[in-house]
């Protein structure tokens, strides 16, 4: 069972088990625990009963789907638990579908499983076998209104670095989280993806030149929703980007 006020419990268990691990932790999260729960996929036999278990329950921050590739089912979710959903892509179907799984009722963010995704497609799991997938999620993710997708696990435990890189990569594509295996990985994650002091910094120019006079904003002529910082344009694109790091 998890330990921390916050969490991520996935619920899979042989069907010799007398009590499902979902009513476990839905009693865990009743107790002051919060967090999202990863249930067993539609179709198999423990789903609905996962789904029963969690339905209602104070602290489900989340219902984690895997094998998301059907928008009814994931909706379905929703209105059974009450809870917003993250639907964790790991097929070529998901991935086909993505648009309409960001835009199922109750769906809140997407997420990918690139290791099962590769398996799926019986391709090596390195970068040039995922770009793709992870750029459909994010074009996906952005045109339903949901926040970036959430890129899946580093399972390399011992090299921080390579923890780091991924995640700045996931950034740099413009996803806006990643999946952990190991509480170790939170830092380094949390520290990829938060905006660096020189972004931050550019943040607190744009804002102010804004709020000056448009003398002062240099506001170009004929155009005066745009003015130059640093020698750059900026638009209202950018100005909602430095509101955003703000």
């Amino acid at each position: 069972m998890p330990t921390s006020s916050s969490s991520t419990a996935r619920t899979q268990w042989a069907p010799s088990r007398r009590t499902p691990p979902a009513g476990n932790v839905a009693a865990w999260l009743s107790d002051g625990g919060n967090g999202a729960v990863r249930v067993n996929a539609a179709g198999t036999p423990w789903h609905d009963a996962d789904l029963t278990a969690l339905a209602g329950v104070v602290g489900l921050s989340a219902v984690v789907v895997p094998m998301a590739e059907d928008p009814t089912t994931l909706t379905r979710v929703h209105e059974l638990t009450g809870a917003p959903v993250l639907a964790l892509v790991e097929t070529a179907r998901g991935i086909l579908r993505a648009t309409d799984l960001a835009e199922a009722d109750g769906v809140a963010r997407l997420a990918f499983a690139h290791l099962d995704f590769t398996a799926d497609i019986d391709a090596e799991p390195v970068d040039e076998a995922v770009h793709h997938a992870r750029s459909v999620l994010v074009l996906a993710s952005r045109a339903a209104g949901l926040p970036g997708p959430v890129d899946g696990v580093t399972t390399n435990l011992d090299d921080e670095s390579i923890t780091d890189a991924d995640a700045r990569r996931a950034r740099r594509l413009g996803m806006g989280g990643k999946l952990c295996i190991h509480p170790r990985q939170v830092e380094i994650i949390h520290r990829a993806f938060a905006p660096t002091a020189e972004q931050i910094a550019w943040a607190h120019r744009v804002l102010a030149a804004a709020a000056e006079s448009p003398a002062s904003a240099v506001r170009l002529v004929l155009q005066p929703h745009l003015f130059v910082v640093d020698r750059r344009v900026v638009d209202v694109r950018l100005m909602t980007g430095a509101m955003v790091l703000m």
